[in-house]
């Protein structure tokens, strides 16, 4: 009977093994597929357009000095990513401080769990693991932040003869601060089947489909 009970357990840690890593090759794969297209097709994708309407913006905004405009406009989007940055870290303290609570929650994740292994230390680590996402999402949000702040001194100090505050210079530290905050935000998607998982793997995986699915979808040209 104690050999039966251990093949079953094993069993059902193989399932989840195999689900959890198909999650994660459809996210790489298409991840993957959405890189190579940013460099060889930027224009057919969302990331690549928003990269050439900033390069337009700054070219707007220096020639036309319309300093006020740039100003608020960068001021939208650090408040953005500051409330974005402070969601992030709540939620991250708070999948931790979870993760050391054992209660109903817990108990009703087990109870839909189908084919998943169900243990609390396994559980535990899904909200670690939930916790760690949220904390690099944060840690993204903080770069934008400060990409953005560099840009607001940066191109009201635009001089033709200085390779620093250049046109080409001005537009890729917004780009910069503008992936940080597209990093930030899949940390966000991320999370969705991430705490599927909580409730099995197979939860996790139909999530992940329906996810990418949506993303597919956003990231096309529109």
């Amino acid at each position: 009977q104690i050999t039966n009970r251990k093949h079953n357990m094993s069993t059902i840690s193989l399932y989840e093994t195999i689900l959890v890593i198909s999650t994660a090759a459809v996210f790489f794969v298409y991840h993957m597929h959405l890189y190579v297209k940013v460099h060889r097709a930027p224009l057919t994708t969302t990331i690549g357009i928003t990269n050439h309407a900033r390069h337009m913006w700054v070219e707007g905004i220096i020639r036309d000095k319309r300093d006020i405009l740039a100003v608020q406009t960068l001021r939208n989007q650090v408040m953005a990513a500051t409330f974005l940055a402070s969601t992030a870290i709540l939620i991250s303290l708070g999948s931790f401080s979870a993760a050391f609570r054992t209660g109903v929650f817990m108990e009703v994740s087990h109870a839909l769990n189908l084919l998943g292994t169900k243990t609390e230390t396994l559980w535990m680590f899904k909200l670690m693991l939930l916790g760690i996402l949220f904390f690099i999402a944060f840690f993204n949000f903080t770069l934008c932040i400060r990409y953005y702040n560099h840009v607001g001194f940066m191109i009201n100090a635009f001089q033709p003869t200085d390779a620093t505050v250049s046109k080409e210079a001005v537009t890729q530290v917004l780009n910069h601060g503008a992936l940080h905050y597209t990093i930030g935000m899949r940390g966000f998607y991320l999370s969705v089947p991430l705490a599927l998982w909580l409730f099995g793997p197979i939860w996790m995986l139909a999530g992940s489909m329906v996810l990418v699915a949506v993303l597919y979808r956003l990231d096309r040209e529109a």
